[in-house]
């Protein structure tokens, strides 16, 4: 059993986007990540996929989700569920910044660019 103080757990940024993990292997974790996400206005992801399953829940803001099935539009109090393998690139296309928790079923979380090639992000190391 842990008690994690959110607050005190590190911040990784890519250009419009920041990044917490609230729980995953560093934690103790083997089959569970938690991630906590902001995109601010005009902010994305990178498209990626996951071999894993991921659940995000949507608590503020207003974007879009871009798949191969097509666009894919989400306000505050959305889940997204996303296949493993299925590529997607969240997008906010709202004034406010997106807040989202990303549920995955894997620790740590493989992000591969859509070709295949592992992403490096900055909170993967």
């Amino acid at each position: 059993m842990k008690v994690i103080d959110n607050a005190t757990l590190p911040h990784a940024q890519l250009p419009g986007l920041d990044h917490v993990t609230l729980a995953g292997a560093s934690m103790g974790l083997h089959k569970l990540s938690v991630w906590r996400q902001t995109i601010a206005p005009g902010g994305a992801t990178p498209p990626h996929f996951h071999a894993c399953e991921e659940v995000v829940l949507v608590s503020a803001g207003t974007g879009a989700i871009h798949m191969a099935s097509g666009s894919h539009r989400f306000a505050a109090g959305t889940t997204l569920v996303i296949r493993p393998l299925e590529e997607h690139q969240i997008v906010n296309t709202g004034n406010t910044p997106i807040e989202l928790v990303g549920i995955f079923s894997a620790t740590p979380v493989g992000v591969f660019k859509p070709g295949g090639e592992a992403l490096d992000l900055p909170w993967s190391s």
